[in-house]
């Protein structure tokens, strides 16, 4: 058998699989930032019609993924596999969302990184052969996040400096084996990396190590440069990852300021809505993906993109035993070609 393998850690799809729908739902601050003109639907309800937090949560990721599969034309009977989850405890707003649809399940952890995990997962069935029809989906909600990690709402904690908000949005993708593109054409698997950070409230830094690592991989990997490629994009560092992840590649020689950015510093206007770093969660990569990055495939404004979704492997109680936060970086290019 013919090895899709390129180097140590990089998947070459033979038979690259075609997006043939995505989607993408999100709350009323991310409406008010600058890419809402991309988003599917924005809800004025912080609930969407639900009675608490996770419900919103599961309700986003089902309108998501069934506004995906309308775009791609297809019922989801046709679907042989769903591979998604998102920041909760035991996934359940992936599980309690999806459970109706009857469509065989893979439930996926990888923090603020699942979209791009679940892609690279679905992508590989797909070029394997194993399935027609994939989704790819994932989310997270302000209200439901904080709870978790943090302090409820009605505690009024003080956000510090370095924090990141937490998008409330889900962002699906539907992947066949046939079709116009844009096509997944390559996935590098992160490892897990832990710089020693322990600070819960800065994720940039936290992350950025992995994302780098991840990136270096996939250039060595496929011979490649930063420059080959119309967009580089994190998700979602914030302000200060991005920088660090900017200054590594300086130390190498290489500058990447031109066609290098992250999800957490897009969707929203870090200023003036007084987003401090700018955003996370799993929903910040999946719906600046499905909203502004694919839109910018599918109109001709990039060519080729290597989508890096990074996520921090910690839980509430690893934070309060004084753990370090290990991360990891899941890419995947999508390009216009399928080369």
């Amino acid at each position: 058998m013919d090895s899709k393998r390129v180097g140590k850690r990089t998947v070459r799809f033979s038979s690259p699989p075609s997006i043939a729908g995505e989607a993408c739902v999100v709350g009323r601050k991310e409406g008010d930032g600058p890419l809402a003109a991309t988003f599917d639907y924005i809800s004025q309800d912080p609930t969407f019609g639900e009675t608490s937090w996770e419900k919103a949560e599961s309700r986003m990721q089902k309108d998501a993924l069934n506004r995906a599969l309308d775009k791609a034309g297809i019922p989801a009977s046709s679907l042989e596999y769903i591979f998604a989850g998102d920041l909760l405890n035991q996934c359940i707003g992936t599980s309690f969302g999806l459970r109706e649809f009857g469509v065989p399940f893979y439930g996926l952890y990888g923090a603020c990184s699942t979209m791009a995990e679940s892609l690279s997962l679905a992508a590989m069935a797909v070029d394997g052969g194993f399935a027609s029809w994939a989704a790819a989906l994932t989310s997270s909600h302000f209200c439901s996040a904080e709870r978790q990690y943090r302090t409820p709402l009605e505690y009024g904690g003080q956000r510090t400096p370095t924090a990141q908000w937490t998008v409330t949005g889900s962002g699906a993708c539907i992947l066949t084996r046939d079709g116009p593109g844009p096509y997944i054409t390559h996935a590098t698997a992160g490892k897990i990396v832990d710089k020693g950070i322990k600070d819960a409230a800065n994720m940039g830094a936290a992350m950025a190590p992995a994302a780098y690592e991840t990136l270096v991989s996939f250039f060595t990997d496929t011979n490649t440069t930063p420059r080959q490629y119309d967009l580089i994009v994190t998700g979602d560092l914030g302000l200060l990852g991005k920088e660090i992840v900017t200054d590594f590649f300086a130390k190498d020689g290489l500058d990447v300021s031109a066609n290098y950015t992250d999800c957490g510093v897009l969707i929203y206007d870090i200023e003036k809505q007084d987003m401090h770093m700018g955003a996370s969660g799993c929903g910040c990569s999946a719906v600046v993906l499905a909203g502004h990055l694919l839109s910018g495939l599918r109109e001709g404004r990039y060519g080729k993109i290597l989508f890096a979704g990074t996520g921090a492997l910690l839980s509430p109680v690893s934070t309060q035993q004084g753990e370090s936060i290990p991360s990891v970086c899941h890419l995947v290019c999508i390009s216009n070609g399928k080369d």
